[in-house]
């Protein structure tokens, strides 16, 4: 008998053996053509992508691990025909299980009932503006917007725990404290997943931010974060932890000054955050296997250290040349390198590859220059 899927003492978790979170992109297939897709979704599955068998062997060698949270992604992970018995395949290994399902006419009620029989935990769901028009013309596909709606309700009349997953790109940076704050009020709701602008599948440079903007941003979030009824977390913003360090000692200073004991949030933002309390980055506590069982170390970073199907996930986390790099933040070029931050942080490897085609780049979008925190 499997041990029940729970949460591990994340404290305790050594990233150079298990990550903290497992990523299987299941389908690159998907009926919408979202305008920063990183995995540029295809309307028909691809022939060489894992079988069903093949898969639940995945399942397995994942558990070897231990319980690191599996999220089961593509494209859109509703066009594999067999997503519910990987579900609950998963869930009986005592994984714990979330899924990304793009919000199409495939999610039906009937559907996140079955999901959440199944085992799944929690449910992500994309929404990047905080009306119709600016997230329709992210997704291109008119009416997505208030699909999505459809999609959060059913889930949380059904009791499935929710997470909203917003990409940041300079349409719809004005509207992110309008967002926030709709969100806020949403049952259900366990963690708003802001996602940084990666150039790179249909994702294009010109749409990102500048870094500028980048430090308002989190600046904003950190804030936004203590009031917030739910966990706040960053992807490909790893300098996000350093904002959250600068931003607390800051305020420690002015309560002391004041004569007061500043609280101290750390980087789990809210009371019963899942996140890991230590720097989880590209390669480093976080794995991401390919549709065909590429394994990279991020979705945004298509460097592979090997293939599923030639070899373990366990040893290529572990012991490939790839991921054993990302995880020495003594390898780190340019101000990364130099960067007090760096083991907390260590930049998005991500973006650096995209700009600079060097994964150990320093973070091309981060304003920070070392030596600066007082």
């Amino acid at each position: 008998m499997n041990a029940p899927a729970r949460k591990p003492n994340f404290s305790e978790i050594d990233f150079n053996l298990s990550p903290f979170i497992v990523i299987w992109e299941v389908t690159q297939a998907c009926d919408l053509a979202c305008l920063h897709c990183r995995a540029s979704a295809q309307p028909r599955r691809n022939p060489l992508e894992l079988t069903a068998e093949e898969g639940y062997g995945l399942l397995e060698d994942i558990r070897r691990f231990g319980q690191p949270m599996l999220v089961l992604t593509g494209g859109d992970p509703m066009k594999r025909p067999e997503i519910f018995d990987l579900i609950d395949r998963a869930a009986s290994l005592g994984l714990r299980v979330a899924m990304s399902p793009s919000a199409t006419p495939l999610v039906t009620r009937e559907a996140v009932e079955e999901m959440k029989r199944r085992g799944l935990m929690r449910m992500a769901i994309s929404l990047d503006g905080a009306e119709d028009r600016s997230h329709d013309a992210f997704r291109r596909v008119p009416g997505s917007f208030q699909r999505t709606l459809e999609v959060v309700r059913d889930a949380q009349e059904i009791g499935l725990s929710l997470q909203i997953n917003t990409t940041v790109t300079r349409h719809n940076r004005r509207e992110l404290v309008e967002l926030g704050e709709r969100l806020k009020g949403w049952p259900g709701m366990a963690l708003w997943s802001v996602f940084f602008l990666v150039p790179t599948g249909r994702g294009r440079s010109e749409d990102e931010i500048t870094p500028e903007e980048y430090e308002d941003v989190l600046v904003w979030l950190y804030e936004f974060s203590k009031t917030a009824p739910f966990d706040v977390k960053t992807t490909a913003a790893p300098h996000f932890r350093r904002v959250i360090l600068q931003q607390q000692a800051r305020e420690k200073r002015q309560d002391q000054a004041g004569g007061k004991t500043a609280p101290r949030i750390g980087f789990a933002l809210n009371a019963g955050s899942d996140r890991a309390p230590k720097g989880v980055n590209d390669g480093n506590g976080f794995v991401f296997i390919s549709h065909t069982g590429e394994v990279f170390p991020s979705g945004f970073l298509p460097v592979s250290g090997g293939n599923v199907r030639q070899a373990s996930i366990v040893d290529i986390y572990r012991d490939s040349p790839l991921f054993r790099s990302l995880r020495d933040a003594d390898l780190l070029k340019g101000k990364c390198g130099a960067c007090e931050f760096r083991k907390i942080c260590g930049g998005s490897r991500a973006r650096a590859y995209a700009v600079y085609g060097d994964f150990l780049a320093e973070e091309p979008f981060c304003v920070y220059e070392p030596g600066g925190q007082k």
